[in-house]
């Protein structure tokens, strides 16, 4: 069965379709991880837009989305309906984003009670956003992710709370005997968009992406049915928020790597803490 965005965009012969992601392929990206990108011929010379808005690369987003099902956005299409929708207006849609002229939608604010009393508010992107946030994640998460630092396991790919539970018993064992507990308050709400468009465009210096990031950061938010316009901070609740926050948290890690500490656990997602193990503590 063929997916719906791209079933609508091109009718290709079996010989031309691309194969289907592998079904292991398909469950490792259980926790929102994208699975690495292959990078066959017919990617050659393709942008990395062009190549996120590939038949395959579609059709992987789009399982990964479906399985993920989640809440409708501001258009109040369900993932059912949106697939629906698509099949129609997938080659308008596609045609926007190549070009240059696509406008997100702006995100449904909804928050959500912390354990240790106040909210953590989320922003719930349409379900079309979502799939196309989870496309580009496809393919820029296997080239920035291996930039980042071999001391963090937030939310990447391969790396687990165990795994960084068991470095950091291998650093008590080696002699390390202080922890450093960091939050950074409100981090999501006052992320630079400037900043961080310039870590992001270190690491893939293309244009046509780093626009389409920029107006997601830029979107706006539903608020009791008025949009608020963003000038500062990143959603929490879309595909891409990990990956962004590891771009600027990289910069925090390289410093505490440089103070000598060794470990940064945190799920971006969730909170924005950092552990970090060292001999002494950090002034």
């Amino acid at each position: 069965m063929s997916v719906p965005v791209e079933g609508a965009a091109h009718q290709k012969s079996d010989k031309e379709r691309p194969e289907r992601a592998s079904r292991e392929a398909a469950s490792s990206t259980g926790r929102g991880e994208a699975p690495p990108v292959r990078q066959s011929d017919g990617n050659l010379g393709r942008t990395l837009l062009e190549q996120a808005l590939t038949r395959e690369n579609m059709e992987r987003a789009w399982k990964r989305v479906r399985a993920n099902k989640g809440s409708a956005g501001v258009d109040g299409r369900s993932v059912k309906e949106t697939g629906v929708y698509l099949k129609t207006h997938w080659p308008r849609l596609k045609a926007q984003l190549l070009c240059g002229t696509y406008r997100p939608s702006p995100i449904r604010r909804v928050e959500i009670a912390k354990s240790e009393g106040g909210v953590r508010e989320l922003g719930i992107p349409t379900v079309t956003d979502r799939l196309i946030q989870q496309a580009l994640l496809q393919v820029l998460q296997p080239l920035i992710d291996p930039g980042f630092s071999e001391h963090s396991y937030g939310f990447r790919p391969g790396r687990r709370a165990h795994d960084a539970l068991l470095c950091a018993q291998a650093h008590v064992q080696a002699g390390y005997r202080v922890v450093v507990d960091i939050d950074l308050e409100r981090f999501f709400d006052r992320v630079n968009h400037d900043v961080l468009l310039d870590r992001l465009n270190r690491r893939i210096g293309d244009r046509a992406v780093l626009r389409l990031v920029r107006r997601y950061l830029e979107a706006g938010v539903m608020v009791h049915g008025v949009v608020q316009e963003r000038y500062e901070g990143t959603p929490q609740g879309g595909p891409l928020s990990p990956l962004l926050a590891n771009v600027l948290l990289d910069e925090v890690d390289r410093e505490l790597e440089r103070r000598g500490h060794r470990l940064r656990s945190a799920m971006p997602t969730t909170a924005t803490c950092m552990y970090a193990v060292g001999k002494q503590a950090s002034e």
